[in-house]
């Protein structure tokens, strides 16, 4: 049976399918999205606290939507990749995809709670209250605990396929969460603002403010995929420990 093929720039993707060649790929890859995140960040942060003007509503303490917006994307966005990673090792029982969905777990649970407790930090001031329990608040931590419980059911099974499978479920399940936590403030009368970013209106903020939520969100989402890529690496390793690519590879000092 001939190997499927998807060639594009005269290169065959499907080759990256396997962890041995992914595994060089990952590394190279990593330092790139690391400089852009940082870049990023700094640029991001810069224009966040000291470029963008003051809200005429909330005066200063808006400004921690430069954090708790990248956050809240990212937490929900991360999810559904790992959703969909892990889909897809189901359908092409693929052990890389279930790879990649292991490592993004752990990100996307910081991300989300990074987004809960600046969420926390803004609603303070904002509504007077450290929390309510709002539907876009609730199915937030709701997310939270589904990253958790992703983490924990990897950990207490020991046969790694068996625990691929079984995380793999729980992910597509979970998955539904996402837009219950999107459409939230749509579907219920809710205390979170709705967005104010959507792909199909124009900002309905400053210039300025706009640019650095944007700059704040490329931070996060490189971050993300160098974070992966550093983590899918090590998981390739602990589970090709026993392969003759990665004895070589340790004898050359080059893991």
């Amino acid at each position: 049976m001939s190997q499927p093929t998807l060639v594009i720039g005269n290169v065959n993707w499907f080759r990256y399918a396997s962890p041995q060649a992914f595994y060089p790929l990952a590394g190279a890859m990593i330092p790139w999205f690391a400089w852009v995140a940082a870049a990023c960040a700094l640029a991001g942060l810069y224009v966040g606290f000291f470029v963008a003007p003051t809200d005429f509503q909330q005066g200063e303490s808006y400004r921690i939507i430069f954090i708790h917006v990248a956050a809240a994307w990212m937490s929900m966005f991360i999810y559904l990749v790992m959703a969909f990673w892990s889909g897809v090792g189901l359908v092409f029982n693929t052990r890389l995809s279930h790879m990649m969905a292991s490592a993004l777990a752990p990100t996307g649970a910081l991300f989300t709670f990074i987004a809960l407790w600046t969420g926390s930090l803004w609603g303070r001031p904002t509504w007077g209250t450290w929390w309510a329990w709002d539907a876009r608040l609730t199915s937030e931590l709701i997310l939270l605990f589904l990253y958790f419980g992703y983490l924990a059911l990897a950990a207490a099974i020991e046969e790694p396929r068996r625990a691929d499978r079984a995380c793999a479920v729980l992910a597509l399940v979970g998955a539904v969460n996402v837009p219950i936590i999107y459409f939230s403030v749509k579907w219920w009368n809710t205390l979170h603002q709705g967005a104010s970013v959507s792909l199909t209106s124009a900002p309905t903020m400053a210039a300025t403010m706009f640019t650095g939520m944007i700059l704040m969100a490329i931070a996060a989402w490189t971050y993300s995929i160098a974070a992966a890529l550093h983590r899918v690496r090590s998981i390739i390793l602990e589970r090709e420990r026993g392969a003759d690519w990665v004895t070589q590879l340790d004898r050359g000092g080059r893991l």
